[in-house]
Formats: C-alpha cells, structure tokens, sequence
C-alpha cells in the first residue's frame, strides 16, 4: 500500500505534467497561428520595367560578423526617394531568402523613405522588421550599417540616416541598436571597415 502522502504527491506531479503539456500545446499552436497570420512575401521587387542599372549592396554576414559588398543589377525609379526604398528592398530580399547570410523576421520591409535637405534620409521600416528582428548588439548594428552603406553607396548625397518603426520613432531596434540617433554615412564607412 502506498502511503497517502505519496499518493498526494504523485497526483500533483502528474497534474503539474499534464498541465505544462497543455501549456506547452498552446503555445505551439499560437505559433502556427502567427507564421499563418504573417506575410512571408518578400518585399516588394524593384519595377520590372527601365533600365537595368548596376547597384552596390553592403550584405552583412553573420557568422564572419562583416559587411561585404555585392554587386546587383535592378531597374530603379527616377526619385531619390524611390530609389532608396527600392535600394533597401533589394537587400532585405537578400535576408529574406533562405538560406541567408543575415536572417531577418518574414514580412521585414520598408515602407518608404523620406529625403531631407543636408543630405538626411529618413528610412521607415513596418512593425515586422522591428518585433521579429533578432536581438543581439552586433546583429542589429550590421543591419543598420549595410543598410546606410548600401544607400551611402548608391546615393552620392547620403550623409545621415535615419530610421523609424512605422513613422514613429523607437528607442532600439531589437533591445540595443538606438534608433533615437541619426546614423552618419562616413561613421558607418568606417565602422565597416574596421570589420574587415
């Protein structure tokens, strides 16, 4: 006979155990939700039509924490502003593919971007970047720097850039890039060369 006290706590056992796999159940169920709730269209492609024009991408790479550039060909609109949007477009798809040297959320995209006299470019991301970008300090600074050196690159007048969550401002990207501080183009240069 088992004593009851035994009993008592082997009841509990087996109730805390059904209980974390109720729980665990849920939470695997919410996540299937969300990925089906999510877009996981890559952003939007460059227009197809005009002239192919040879472009420079900064790609971060992770595992060698690095920013390399890359050469691409994508037809860009004739606006300094479009161009931007659609500079930054082409790179996130970069992210996006699998498997990616710089993995980023699914429905990472930019929304537009804003050209300010003194050479300030104001880039808004959407929400998706910003919640389902992965946290870490050197992670989210090579998403910021290759995105600055690539529009630095491509646009002779970039001299600071700045970045908003669905136009508004946001302290940090993920817990520690600032998002509050305009990021300055031949700072970023540097930075990424001193990478290398």
């Amino acid at each position: 006979m088992i004593p009851r006290h035994m009993q008592i706590t082997l009841g509990l056992l087996l109730l805390a155990f059904a209980a974390g796999g109720t729980y665990m159940f849920q939470l695997r169920q919410h996540d299937i939700r969300t990925a089906r709730n999510s877009s996981t269209e890559l952003p939007v492609a460059a227009p197809a039509s005009g002239p192919q024009t040879s472009v420079m991408l900064a790609v971060a790479y992770d595992d060698d924490a690095v920013v390399e550039s890359r050469q691409s060909n994508a037809a860009l609109p004739p606006d300094r502003s479009g161009r931007a949007r659609e500079l930054l477009r082409l790179l996130l798809s970069n992210y996006l593919q699998q498997p990616s040297p710089h993995p980023l959320g699914q429905g990472s995209d930019v929304r537009d971007v804003f050209v300010v006299e003194g050479g300030l470019y104001v880039v808004d991301l959407n929400s998706a970047f910003a919640e389902e970008h992965p946290s870490g300090i050197l992670v989210e600074q090579l998403t910021l720097a290759s995105m600055v050196e690539t529009l630095a690159a491509n646009l002779p007048d970039v001299r600071r850039v700045r970045f908003l969550v669905d136009g508004k401002e946001r302290s940090t990207l993920a817990g520690h890039a600032d998002l509050t501080a305009d990021y300055d183009a031949a700072a970023i240069h540097q930075f990424i060369s001193e990478l290398r």
